[in-house]
């Protein structure tokens, strides 16, 4: 009976463990433990769900996918969207596949999306959520780089298919993001916030693309009772199909290790392989199990581990004073290139670890791309933190956000704190100074010329230092001083980025500007409970800002840096300010306005302000299904706030005829 006990025990820890990281991945879109210690653990928990005969409520091995968040649209799928099981042994796929013949495609690592075209039309896009209720994204599958609008087909055609963002276009967004801290971490997350965005136009911008890689209802059209003819047919419609091999228990092997070999410069993120039967009804007749169908079957890349020795962690300190820790080992050869440094995360990760220098360790290469550890042999757990900065040798503290422990420097002159602080702020979304890269400023900061943002205005007080330096002449100094010139006539929500906020990007400065009417005195004293009345700032942001303006040496800092730049401010019409104090709340699908962000930034110019759920200060909801059960809804009718159409919302409030 105790051993009973024990294994109940394990079997809880694990799946609360494991429900936290993909809680973690699909919701949050962050990283707390690799890919092959969450199969680890998966693993593990599905041996003792075996061996007990027992399976625990919420367990990961009966539950798939992400829970849909309240910002967009839910819907519940006709048919459940089942994960697959997997294999990484390429005999056993040999032997699923028996005397049949198979497609053997790319598992594609994005996100997953089913779409419904109707009279030719795309009426829906659907998330894959969590496997029962997706999110309603329809607006931004239109912006897509390669879906079809229109088809040819007029009946009801429903697919499935993986939303990606290839990892040319991953590198080609990040290269424009001068903060390190700000670049995304992966295709995967970039491409799940891009696609789940309240705004398609951030979506468009994204180049989001879709590769259909199965067939739920097209009435009235045979295909032979073949996979391989839905997709042609899909094809046909103008679809991007996932590419796939046809194969048998002959050749499945050769497949796999081709694909294996092509991994390694496909430019489409992809965690594996899957294979189906191309005999339709054969597979249908298989059935399904709880969690997975039994007509397909995932194929995981069984990554190749190397043992090598840690020589030293790197400390590797940002503008926020986050110091990331990074394993430096002896290099080994791994995928065909040669290795020798693994990022660690964060502390919480690494103590998990138990690290110390000369421990043996394994590594591998995460979607056979991205180094990492997998595991410690030695487990000496004798690695020291740091409590002084590598960079400054100011004090370090341990912070935990979100249960996640992280490193920081409490030194408020670090130097790379300046040098990352003084890149966003030359960078082009704050105060767009060409010709300052971040090894320029880091000569400028050593030689003593940058201690304040002010500084930068004033680099004329060492003309003949600069033009003196490598890489400097005349010409450079003089293009330097040209663009500083221009920077001084700047938008006010630009120069609130610029100055570094934690947790204050672009659009947030955007929306605190505007709802404090770019008064600045009033936006200094603004109290965190004022800030969480505005719609998209929630209390971390609100209190990052509260923070910020109350510390007297970051008032001073901004108080010399407003003598230096004139404030660029649209001017605005105080007759059209029709809707100044009236809050309203925008959901459902639009006919009139292509987003429902044209439709805000319209009531914004008009003064109105809207928010993202109903209250009693909602003075309506627009929403064209009024007989609908959504939650906002429900809520209106239960506060006697109207809801209005499209249409009535245009008359009664903008004053225009639709």
């Amino acid at each position: 009976m105790a051993v009973n006990n024990e294994k109940l025990h394990k079997m809880k820890a694990l799946v609360e463990k494991l429900r936290e990281a993909s809680r973690a991945y699909y919701a949050q879109d962050k990283e707390i433990m690799s890919n092959y210690e969450y199969d680890k653990l998966y693993d593990e928990l599905q041996a003792l769900e075996q061996e007990t005969g027992m399976v625990l409520t919420g367990s990961p091995t009966v539950s798939v996918g992400y829970e849909a968040v309240d910002e967009l649209p839910k819907e519940a799928h006709e048919s459940p969207m089942l994960s697959l099981d997997k294999t990484k042994e390429r005999e056993a796929l040999r032997d699923w596949l028996e005397d049949k013949e198979g497609l053997l495609s790319w598992k594609l690592d994005g996100l997953t999306i089913v779409l419904t075209y109707q009279n030719g039309e795309l009426t829906k896009a659907v998330t894959r959520g969590n496997g029962e209720v997706g999110e309603v994204i329809t607006n931004n599958a239109k912006v897509f780089k390669n879906i079809p609008l229109r088809i040819r087909y007029q009946g009801e055609l429903i697919l499935r298919g993986e939303a990606v963002i290839t990892y040319q276009d991953f590198e080609e967004i990040n290269s424009h993001i001068e903060d390190a801290d700000a670049k995304y971490k992966n295709p995967r997350n970039l491409c799940s916030g891009s696609v789940r965005q309240l705004n398609n136009q951030i979506t468009a911008e994204r180049n989001v693309r879709f590769y259909a890689f199965s067939l739920v209802k097209a009435d009235g059209i045979g295909f032979e009772n073949s996979r391989e003819k839905q997709f042609d047919f899909l094809q046909e419609q103008g679809f991007d199909v996932v590419q796939y091999q046809r194969v048998d228990a002959g050749n499945i092997v050769d497949a796999v290790a081709d694909y294996e070999t092509r991994i390694q410069t496909y430019d489409v993120p992809s965690d594996g392989l899957v294979l189906i039967y191309d005999d339709i009804e054969y597979g249908r007749s298989l059935g399904r199990t709880a969690k997975f169908p039994r007509d397909s079957i995932a194929f995981k890349w069984a990554d190749e581990i190397r043992e090598t020795t840690l020589k030293e962690i790197e400390w590797s300190a940002s503008r926020t004073g986050l110091i990331n820790p990074v394993a430096i080992f002896e290099p080994v050869e791994l995928e065909g290139t040669t290795v020798s440094r693994a990022s660690v995360h964060n502390i919480s990760i690494l103590k998990g670890l138990k690290l110390g220098i000369g421990d043996r360790i394994t590594v591998y290469k995460a979607n056979m791309i991205i180094p990492q550890i997998a595991e410690n042999l030695t487990c000496s757990d004798s690695l020291e933190i740091p409590d002084t900065c590598p960079v400054c040798g100011g004090k370090t503290e341990l912070r935990a956000v979100n249960e996640v422990q992280s490193l920081y420097c409490t030194n408020p002159d670090c130097d790379a704190k300046k040098i990352k602080s003084f890149t966003l702020f030359v960078s082009r979304d704050a105060m767009n100074i060409d010709g300052l890269s971040e090894a320029t400023l880091e000569k400028f900061i050593g030689k003593g010329f940058l201690h304040q943002y002010q500084d930068l205005f004033h680099l004329d007080r060492y003309r003949s230092e600069i033009v003196e330096m490598e890489g400097f002449g005349e010409r450079s100094y003089k293009k330097l001083t040209d663009g500083i010139e221009k920077a001084r006539d700047v938008e006010l929500p630009k120069l609130i980025y610029s100055l570094g906020i934690a947790n204050i990007g672009l659009a947030n400065a955007k929306v605190i500007c505007k709802y404090y009417k770019y008064d600045i005195d009033a936006m200094r004293h603004a109290t965190v409970e004022e800030l969480g009345e505005i719609d998209g700032i929630g209390e971390v942001i609100a209190k990052a800002f509260v923070d910020y303006f109350t510390d007297e040496k970051n008032n001073i800092v901004f108080d010399n840096l407003l003598k230096e730049v004139h404030i660029i401010r649209e001017e605005i019409d105080e007759a059209s300010q029709t809707l100044d104090g009236k809050t309203f709340v925008v959901t459902g699908s639009l006919n009139h306005f292509g987003t429902r962000n044209e439709l805000k930034d319209l009531i914004e110019k008009k003064g109105g302000k809207v928010a993202g759920s109903v209250s009693a200060k909602t003075v309506c909801l627009i929403n064209n299904d009024a007989a609908s059960n959504s939650s906002k809804n429900k809520k209106a009718k239960e506060l006697n706030v109207p809801i209005l159409t499209e249409e009535q919302f245009m008359k009664e409030y903008l004053e225009m005829e639709p």
